[in-house]
């Protein structure tokens, strides 16, 4: 959906080709904010649907845009350089905004990147807490509607080619050790030897570079008798995500880091209560006792525990679940988060300095 350069308020870059889950964020976020706001992504695969212009528009557009301003918000090192550049070599009129969900000390060239730009988000509390600057706080949102319980289970975990009849416990995302993916194969073999009715799936990508991490997790499971029961099955399209999220009973979140983690709430709003780590943003996501229970990263122990302790007990699942979803319906939706940084960019083109969304 090509977008006329000399209109557009706010340009959202995304300038990697690989699916990630800022890719996700961009694509999510763009449609929902260009019935607000003059928006448009630009980057080398922007999928048709997605408001956009192109690269190459970026050089040839108008200095400033149809306030005199406009917004580049860029959420990578690379964008950022590239708004810079566009602003100081280009004499583009530009605010230049960053969001970072990084949770560990940036390095030099990543401070001064955020030290020229004009205004900062962190996706999480934790998030801001390793700036040198002040930012302000958004949380992701997902599509509400998209992820959401489903009334029968055994139908879509037949079509699935899943489990009918067992609990199913879910760990899904990128296979690697980062993502603890061999922590959770770890505490399920603690914990489905004592509960016979349970299976678990582990659902996920491989980047070639992890490959060998992959097939030896396979070795592993195959070793502790359980491969008939902790079911390794390959990434899915993107489209089919919900459908997996609802076919579980519990969505485990093993990760031993991560910068925000937006499986927890996709989880939860398919109506899943969730165990997760203490890592990126599940803190501030997760109410826990509520929605889930939280454990501490890379204490597998406790992993099986707190997973256990749902197993054991249906009525808790069933209340947790239910709450999980209220809770993510409520706080998480991608709607919330698209008018919260609409609020920014209004602020940094004028139109309503000081307003804030409540």
């Amino acid at each position: 959906m090509p977008h006329p350069a000399a209109d557009i308020e706010v340009i959202a870059p995304n300038l990697k080709r690989r699916l990630s889950g800022v890719t996700a964020t961009v694509f999510g976020l763009v449609p929902i904010q260009a019935s607000e706001i003059a928006i448009a992504a630009a980057g080398p695969e922007i999928p048709p649907e997605i408001p956009q212009i192109p690269l190459s528009a970026l050089v040839t557009m108008s200095r400033a845009g149809p306030s005199g301003l406009r917004v580049w918000h860029a959420r990578r090192n690379t964008e950022m350089i590239a708004g810079l550049a566009l602003k100081y070599l280009l004499g583009k009129r530009l605010a230049l905004l960053f969001t970072t969900a990084s949770q560990r000390h940036h390095t030099w060239l990543t401070r001064a990147l955020i030290a020229r730009m004009d205004r900062v988000v962190a996706v999480s509390a934790r998030s801001a807490a390793y700036l040198e600057r002040d930012a302000r706080v958004i949380l992701h949102g997902i599509d509400t509607a998209r992820f959401q319980p489903v009334a029968d289970k055994r139908t879509l975990r037949a079509r699935l080619g899943l489990p009918e009849d067992a609990v199913l416990i879910g760990c899904y995302g990128r296979v690697r050790a980062q993502k603890g993916t061999g922590d959770f194969a770890e505490a399920m073999a603690e914990v489905l030897p004592r509960r016979p009715g349970a299976e678990a799936v582990i659902m996920g990508g491989s980047p070639p570079k992890q490959r060998t991490y992959r097939e030896e997790l396979a070795t592993r499971i195959a070793a502790s008798g359980l491969a008939d029961r902790i079911h390794l099955r390959p990434e899915v399209p993107v489209a089919a995500m919900p459908d997996w999220y609802a076919a579980l009973d519990v969505f485990v979140a093993p990760q031993r880091w991560e910068g925000f983690g937006l499986t927890v709430l996709e989880a939860m709003g398919a109506g899943v209560p969730v165990v997760a780590t203490r890592v990126g943003a599940f803190e501030e996501t997760v109410l826990d006792g509520k929605t889930g229970r939280l454990v501490p990263p890379e204490d597998v122990a406790a992993l099986a525990e707190a997973t256990d302790a749902l197993l054991q007990d249906p009525g808790m699942r069933a209340a947790m679940a239910e709450a999980a979803r209220a809770h993510v319906a409520r706080d998480f939706s991608i709607e919330r988060e698209a008018r919260e940084l609409i609020a920014v960019y209004r602020e940094m083109l004028g139109q309503n300095p000081g307003k804030r969304i409540p």
